[in-house]
């Protein structure tokens, strides 16, 4: 139980009831706006919408394994290791805020799934070992690090950006013929300072809102024991024992680090969306040393990655909306991205186009939905504007991170570990929405 508060943690802690309109509200929103603004018969909406529906399935399945990957590899056993021994380090309440918050925000940068569950494992860690810290604020800090995610190297857009393809030409309406480089983007020195900025900001807003006295809520560390391991059963058959061979884990990581290798030093590749799922798919296959001991560890991931799967449908669903160009010769990307044209300018554009991810982010909290809602929209006004396509992508992004502080939907795993409600950590969130946000805001000006 909670050391300073009547209530007690249940058995089955209730689910998180989702505060945010359904995808299929947001597609007859889209249905009726494309209707009356484009002069669409409802039988021309959905046709372009059952055209658009599974265009996003390629996507959609490398969303959900940037996800499923990185949390594998956070559940691997030497980086749980790792993390006990950091969690030993802190010795006072505002030296555990501050590493966490720390440690989840780098983690976050690097692999958002992989952020997401190491900075809950860790925070959940330092309870167990250090007496006089806030449980709500040591999640809520976990959590705010996710706020710099799709400023990383796993960030959905840029990284999309940056693939070759002739999807990247279709879905911006042809505002982008070429790949846009990470170096133009996610390592742009004024993404990257903002980056560092953000991470130093949350450090210090989140180890000065440490409660005093009898206002910490700690939390029974025996509620925070680990699930003991099921025994391995001894190898027997040939079968078996090929499950359990470390040198097989090693082998096919060894060819598929390999190849990661030669593409980016060796063919002058760059780091897109696939050379990063491939990147933490087989780290993930050598810390957890066996095929079998990987694939429980990924199955039991995989089930953070149903809302990705079932909404993916929904966002290509709008996205064809968006796009589909009836007998009126009118498209709604178009008549949308004329009035945000209208009412911006080049140096205004990136900050108009934050604001408009970070409301979105409300509704869909994706940032791969962003990019199939956004980008025949924000890219062509800003290719009109002459804006720089790697600002404007990095614009969307920041957009679609900075709400998740107050968006519950990624909070889902952390929350999950931590045995929490999202509203233990609102309150917590809603500040660094503050601050993060001022920081955001005058980084996109000053990059214009």
């Amino acid at each position: 139980m909670y050391t300073n508060s009547s209530r007690n943690v249940p058995e089955n802690y209730p689910r998180l009831r989702q505060a945010r309109p359904t995808l299929a509200f947001l597609t007859l929103i889209a249905f009726v706006v494309a209707m009356l603004v484009c002069r669409q018969t409802p039988f021309e909406v959905v046709e372009h919408w059952g055209n658009g529906v599974w265009s996003l399935l390629a996507f959609a399945m490398q969303m959900a394994l940037v996800l499923v990957c990185g949390s594998t590899l956070a559940a691997a056993p030497p980086i749980k290791k790792g993390i006990s021994k950091l969690a030993s380090l802190p010795k006072t309440p505002a030296g555990a805020i501050a590493l966490v918050t720390g440690i989840s925000a780098v983690a976050c940068w690097l692999n958002w799934g992989f952020g997401l569950i190491v900075g809950a494992i860790f925070a959940r860690e330092i309870a167990r070992k250090l007496r006089g810290v806030d449980y709500r604020l040591l999640i809520a800090s976990a959590y705010s690090g996710f706020v710099v995610w799709h400023a990383g190297i796993s960030g959905s857009i840029p990284l999309t950006m940056a693939t070759p393809g002739n999807g990247l030409k279709e879905i911006t309406r042809g505002a982008l013929l070429n790949p846009v480089p990470i170096s133009q983007t996610i390592l742009d020195p004024h993404n990257l300072v903002m980056v560092a900025l953000v991470i130093v900001a949350l450090v210090v807003v989140n180890t000065l809102m440490h409660p005093k006295g009898n206002q910490v809520l700690m939390i029974d560390p025996l509620l925070l024991q680990e699930e003991p391991e099921m025994p391995v059963k001894k190898a027997e058959t040939p079968a078996e024992k090929m499950e359990n061979s470390q040198l097989l884990s090693w082998i096919i990581s060894l060819l598929g680090l390999s190849y990661v290798v030669i593409k980016l030093f060796f063919r002058g590749g760059s780091l897109d969306l696939n050379t990063v799922i491939l990147i933490f798919l087989f780290l993930g296959v050598i810390l957890h040393k066996t095929p079998q001991a990987y694939v429980g560890a990924f199955t039991k991931a995989a089930t953070g990655a149903a809302g990705i799967i079932l909404q993916f449908p929904f966002y290509a669903g709008i996205m064809g909306i968006i796009m589909g160009v009836g007998a009126s010769g009118i498209c709604l990307g178009t008549v949308i991205s004329d009035a945000c044209i209208r009412i911006s300018t080049p140096t205004s554009y990136p900050l108009f186009t934050f604001l408009c991810a970070a409301i979105l982010n409300m509704f869909v909290p994706s940032g791969g939905g962003h990019w199939a809602i956004q980008a025949p929209i924000m890219f062509t006004a800003g290719a009109d504007l002459g804006v720089d396509p790697g600002l404007t992508g990095m614009a969307i992004a920041w957009g679609d991170a900075w709400t998740n502080l107050i968006q519950p939907f990624w909070a889902i795993p952390a929350l999950a570990i931590a045995k929490l409600n999202a509203k233990d950590i609102m309150g917590y969130c809603l500040i660094d929405l503050v601050v993060s946000g001022l920081i955001i805001c005058s980084g996109l000006l000053i990059w214009a």
